[in-house]
């Protein structure tokens, strides 16, 4: 299938607390470069055509801001957790500029979750302003957003099923601790892997950082990224130090292209 020129930018690539977590006085919390600031984990996805974002954080309304972003098509839903959703409410900004809804993709999971935190945005009785939102359900099968074909990749977030997406040669993932086998078949390939990576320390739901180098070179993949990363991880500079030549953390507002 054709793949576009695809663009991809890190709006976010901290976890559910963001860094710096309100109330810590680490060194990572008090950190003076930029790198070690991090959002609630996001990426925009960009063609020439299609503009998709994957996850609405809290911070999404300051994200699209901060990027100055005019045009998004759609959003991809990884799972229902409220540092992926919680955003969505300020999508009727585009819905504001555009005059249609949003489409917005999710599996069953994530799509009870929208209807029930965004129960007004589904309500027979809408009030003006509220968002206007097209959800379409989406499982393991591979569909197209514009002209972006995406590939759902089902990982394991403890019992949680996740959804990571391939688009072309990219592929994201988040918020996971476990691949089977024929899904670590989608990610093969795949000139760059985005892999959760939340601290050194075991945890019950997400990969430690050692879990996450030895995923990415069990999967052969030539350039990988860590996100979803905590303040117990340490400062980014140093933890870059540690890793493999062809891995490192990813930081918000870094740029891709493929």
């Amino acid at each position: 299938m054709f793949v576009p020129k695809l663009s991809i930018e890190f709006l976010g690539t901290g976890t559910s607390s963001g860094v710096p977590m309100i109330a810590c006085d680490c060194e990572v919390c008090r950190s003076a470069d930029q790198k070690d600031k991090r959002l609630r984990s996001s990426i925009l996805v960009q063609s020439q055509e299609t503009s998709i974002v994957v996850d609405t954080t809290p911070d999404f309304r300051y994200q699209m801001l901060r990027i100055n972003n005019r045009k998004l098509d759609a959003v991809l839903y990884t799972h229902p957790h409220k540092d992926h959703l919680a955003g969505l409410d300020d999508i009727r900004a585009y819905n504001y500029f555009t005059r249609k809804p949003m489409n917005i993709y999710a599996n069953t999971l994530t799509e009870e979750a929208l209807r029930r935190d965004y129960y007004y945005a589904f309500s027979d009785t809408r009030y003006s302003g509220v968002p206007e939102l097209h959800l379409i359900t989406i499982d393991n099968n591979p569909f197209l957003v514009g002209d972006i074909p995406v590939v759902p990749v089902e990982v394991l977030h403890h019992k949680m099923p996740v959804l990571g997406f391939r688009f072309g040669d990219f592929t994201y993932i988040t918020d996971a601790n476990k691949i089977e086998d024929r899904e670590k078949e989608k990610i093969k390939g795949s000139k760059i892997l985005v892999l959760n990576a939340l601290r050194k320390q075991a945890h019950l739901s997400h990969f430690t950082l050692q879990e996450a180098v030895d995923l990415a070179t069990e999967l052969e993949v030539p350039q990988v990224y860590f996100t979803h990363i905590s303040h117990q991880l340490g400062k980014h500079t140093a933890i870059n130090a540690e890793l493999p030549e062809h891995m490192q953390l990813a930081y918000d507002g870094l740029k891709l292209e493929l």
